[in-house]
């Protein structure tokens, strides 16, 4: 990693064969951490043979390190001319003759000693050296990564280099290619291959099946909000669903966000005690997110009892409970599960890195992330969340500045100190785990900020807000027909119509449910309510989505060829009260359809209320929360509302296409 150096490597060969007598023996001589191997020695001498030379060295584009060695250096009528020094196989005798000249220091370079007797056509021809100038035995990567693609055949993995149509049997990540020697070993030979999936996913595991839950590791999970995220309070409550026994767990919750500390104390409040550690670091304490993570670090290198340190981030949605388990038997120093974005090819790892150190895309990228080639992956990037072993941040990643630097934000800056100490980044794709919230055009100037997420993270927003029975409708016959023509069906949860309510409560602005209303096109309501539009509140937009994505469909299914935009000119929030307004005189809606949502519970919240249509004397006495009717406005549905004797009613009504 300092170069030029490698004068250790020449010592210690030279050493070493003083021992070996034998004349024909052949010895193989490449570099360690940066070298893998696509075949076996049967192939290697018959290529080494074949070439008809006592020593061959492997070859390379580019001049290193004294370029101006370039016109010394013999042509060659076809492939690479200069000399790399990584690798080079020969009889030991050759060897031996050759190394004897070396008197040089371990920071001297090899490759430059090996060089100069290479270009010496006297010494060259004595030793009777040859360099594999097509890559037959020997591929080094640096200046050819163009060249090298991989090649996947009966159940192996070789590297092809496309310009000698050549299959080398050594693969050497020399100089700043070790990011593609990565990507390759997570091939070669046999790694992965189509025919067997990954053959080594599984090596080397710790099982936690059979343990007693007082043996299982003790973890330090940390959890960072840096910036106003959405469905917070969904994240804590994943959190804690996560199965591994809460006594083995100790939290390191930091939160940056005044708006979100309520968040945090609401779970601390109900669950606190059932962790065997708690530390906050809370707003007031104006720490910056690099010191919050290094404390975070030191939380488990300073705890003898921690095993693993857990990172989240909180606007990772944790689907899969068994996440941890999963992570801890794989049994990595590290290792993150990959989660994606719905709908995009975005994921939380990088496949490769650009000249400067940014987001690229490898080859394989894409099958990783759709899922067709399903492995344990060394990637040089991870973010958001990630598993470490604590041996491994108390040895290598003992220093204090892991995620700081100069020009690199500090995810990159960490992954990058992690690459330089030689710690793999694994990325497991072999299950599911979760999402990344987008956090961008997130506005915390509302009560309940997640309403407004059903664009951001449509996802996310369905799964807290859309009634869990609401995909019956549409596979099942689940919708209802109280009164002719008048169709009952679940749409909202009731955490969405608590959150409707407390919004509408707390925005405040409730009409005096007089006739005249400026809010309205004329002015003048000829059948006023005390209510609140849904652009009052700035949810206009929103609840055309909700419409258009959830009750348009249902109204085609009910009333076959009819087609909606979802076009609304008033969409409100109803409130019914015995001493203020209790009901609603008989009359039509301007509407094609309405729909009227139940926002809270009869018997519970309210007595009395409900919806009678006239012409049909039929009513709707018992409405469900959350549950919606559908009906023809104008014409046929002459209806009122029946009055509320206790509490208080809220309904969410919408006049659609009018």
């Amino acid at each position: 990693m300092s170069p030029p150096g490698g004068g250790q490597k020449v010592r210690l060969l030279k050493s070493a064969l003083e021992e070996i007598q034998e004349e024909n023996r052949v010895i193989l001589f490449v570099d360690s951490y940066d070298v893998v191997f696509s075949s076996g020695p049967k192939e290697l001498l018959k290529k080494f043979q074949q070439a008809k030379h006592r020593v061959v060295f492997s070859a390379e584009t580019l001049i290193w390190p004294d370029r101006h060695l370039e016109d010394k250096h013999p042509h060659v009528r076809e492939g690479k001319r200069f000399l790399g020094s990584g690798g080079f196989i020969g009889y030991a005798p050759n060897l031996k003759k050759m190394l004897s000249e070396w008197s040089g220091a371990d920071s001297d370079s090899d490759q430059l000693f090996f060089t100069k007797i290479y270009i010496n056509a006297e010494k060259r021809k004595s030793l009777n050296i040859t360099l594999d100038n097509k890559c037959r035995l020997f591929q080094n990567l640096h200046g050819a990564l163009d060249e090298v693609v991989l090649k996947f055949e009966d159940g192996r993995v070789r590297a092809r280099n496309l310009i000698y149509d050549t299959l080398p049997v050594i693969i050497h990540g020399n100089g700043p290619t070790k990011l593609q020697i990565n990507y390759l070993g997570n091939y070669i030979p046999n790694l992965w291959t189509f025919e067997t999936g990954c053959t080594f996913c599984k090596e080397d595991p710790r099982p936690l099946s059979g343990l007693q839950k007082t043996e299982f590791p003790v973890v330090v999970i940390g959890i960072f909000i840096q910036q106003p995220t959405p469905f917070v309070s969904a994240f804590f409550e994943r959190l804690f669903n996560l199965k591994y026994p809460k006594n083995r767990l100790k939290l390191f919750i930091y939160n940056k966000e005044y708006h979100h500390d309520r968040h945090v104390r609401s779970f601390l409040e109900s669950h606190e005690s059932e962790y065997q550690a708690v530390k906050l670091i809370s707003p007031e304490e104006e720490i910056d997110p690099v010191a919050a993570r290094n404390i975070a670090f030191d939380t488990c290198r300073d705890d003898i009892d921690c095993e693993f340190f857990f990172s989240i981030d909180v606007d990772v949605v944790i689907k899969n409970e068994d996440t941890l388990g999963i992570l801890i038997e794989l049994n990595k120093p590290f290792v993150a599960p990959m989660l994606t974005k719905p709908g995009r090819l975005w994921t939380n790892f990088w496949g490769a890195l650009s000249a400067d150190g940014f987001y690229a895309r490898s080859e394989d990228y894409v099958d990783i992330v759709q899922g067709q080639r399903v492995g344990l992956w060394n990637v040089p990037y991870v973010s958001h969340i990630f598993l470490v072993k604590a041996d491994a941040l108390r040895t290598d990643l003992k220093e204090p500045d892991l995620f700081e630097s100069a020009t690199l934000d500090p995810d990159m800056a960490f992954c990058s100190k992690l690459r330089n100490k030689g710690i793999f980044m694994f990325v497991t794709n072999m299950d599911t785990f979760g999402r990344v919230l987008s956090t961008d055009n997130y506005q915390t100037n509302h009560l309940h900020n997640d309403l407004w997420q059903i664009f951001e993270n449509p996802v996310e927003w369905e799964e807290r807000y859309i009634h869990p029975n609401y995909s019956k409708i549409m596979k099942e016959d689940f919708v209802e027909m109280p009164c002719p023509d008048v169709y009952w069906f679940p749409i909202l949860t009731e955490l969405a119509c608590d959150h409707f309510v407390e919004e509408m409560e707390n925005f405040g602005q409730w009409s005096g449910g007089g006739n005249a209303d400026t809010r309205i096109q004329g002015g003048y309501e000829n059948v006023p309510t005390i209510d609140i539009h849904m652009n009052q509140v700035g949810y206009e937009k929103e609840w055309h989505k909700l419409l258009l994505d959830y009750i348009a469909p249902i109204t085609e299914k009910m009333f076959p060829g009819y087609y909606t935009r979802a076009q609304f000119d008033l969409a409100f929030v109803v409130r019914y009260k015995p001493d203020e307004q209790p009901s609603l005189r008989p009359h039509h809606d301007a509407s094609t359809f309405t729909i009227n949502i139940a926002l809270n519970r009869v018997g519970t919240d309210f007595q009395g209320g409900g919806c009678r249509f006239l012409r049909y004397n039929c009513s709707i006495t018992s409405p469900r929360k959350g549950w919606a009717f559908m009906h023809p406005g104008r014409l046929t549905h002459y209806h009122e509302g029946l009055p509320v004797t206790e509490g208080v009613r809220y309904i969410a009504v919408s006049f659609v296409d009018p």
